[in-house]
């Protein structure tokens, strides 16, 4: 496994080559850091990349083409070494080729290819799912950053504000059974101003899973409402989460496109909602951007 560092003159990250995982996003001035450090008290991960499947396969297995494939929570890329494509001072990118291993679960030949870069106060995730197979692929493809919160010490979760931009007056997210996979049941939550405190009992149902594009940027804020890290991404559906029932340290803002499935699908991997179809040779791309707003001293 190798580390890389690329940096800009404000900010300083590390990945890691085992799931391109991108592992510390740090001030360079003040040193602050901004993502979540991987303590498996709580989640042993930090900003994992989930493919082939966002969330879950009923069951956890999925119909193709008259056969069963098999495949655990968010994928399997998230787990295997990738490549180093290229280092650059303010770039990285990363790839992963399917395999034997991987057909086994997930019955289509591609190329992951990941991408990090940092401008100022901003960073680039990049992706890029190549179908280097002869048929359409259907995949999941979505971000899993997960960033400090509280920010100082003697604060809690609770202290903290989640900002919506969006005008209108609530949000609303999907509930998640005790299974990962999706319900009828649809929860609103009201905002003032975009703003949503994060109260004790916000996660204890699971992730917030909102649809449709209800907003495309999020950022966490601080006890005063002050924003100090910003998400933005153009992805169809994004959740947002912490642990359950343990009031940890950390809020993940994920950008998704694809989702669980749905507690009554009984379908095939073409009909899952919210996946992507790529024809052969073909190439999808997407990106989200993380942005700094502010240091806490």
């Amino acid at each position: 496994m190798g580390m890389y560092t690329i940096k800009s003159g404000k900010l300083s990250l590390r990945i890691r080559s085992l799931g391109a995982e991108l592992i510390s996003l740090r001030d360079c001035t003040t040193g602050q850091e901004y993502m979540w450090n991987g303590d498996p008290e709580y989640w042993k991960r930090i900003s994992p990349v989930l493919f082939p499947l966002v969330g879950n396969y009923k069951n956890k297995e999925v119909r193709h083409n008259g056969h069963i494939y098999n495949l655990s929570q968010h994928g399997f890329a998230r787990d295997m070494e990738f490549e180093l494509i290229s280092l650059k001072q303010n770039e990285a990118w990363f790839g992963l080729s399917s395999s034997v291993e991987t057909i086994r679960r997930f019955p289509f030949p591609f190329r992951l290819e990941i991408g990090y870069s940092v401008e100022g106060q901003k960073v680039k995730v990049r992706w890029r799912v190549i179908n280097t197979g002869s048929e359409t692929m259907y995949f999941s493809i979505g971000g899993h950053p997960g960033f400090v919160c509280p920010m100082k010490k003697g604060e809690k979760q609770s202290d903290y504000y989640i900002r919506f931009d969006t005008k209108k007056e609530e949000i609303v997210s999907r509930t998640i059974n005790a299974d990962g996979l999706a319900t009828d049941e649809l929860v609103s939550y009201p905002l003032e101003d975009g703003y949503l405190k994060v109260a004790e009992n916000l996660f204890d149902g699971d992730a917030l899973v909102l649809e449709n594009r209800q907003t495309q940027r999020v950022s966490l804020c601080t006890p005063d409402k002050k924003p100090y890290v910003e998400v933005t991404f153009d992805a169809p559906l994004f959740g947002v989460w912490s642990v359950p029932k343990k009031n940890a340290p950390f809020i993940c803002i994920e950008p998704w496109y694809g989702r669980c499935d749905h507690m009554n699908f009984t379908g095939t991997l073409q009909q899952r909602e919210w996946g992507n179809e790529l024809a052969a040779k073909e190439t999808f791309e997407a990106e989200y951007t993380i942005e700094i707003l502010g240091e806490e001293k």
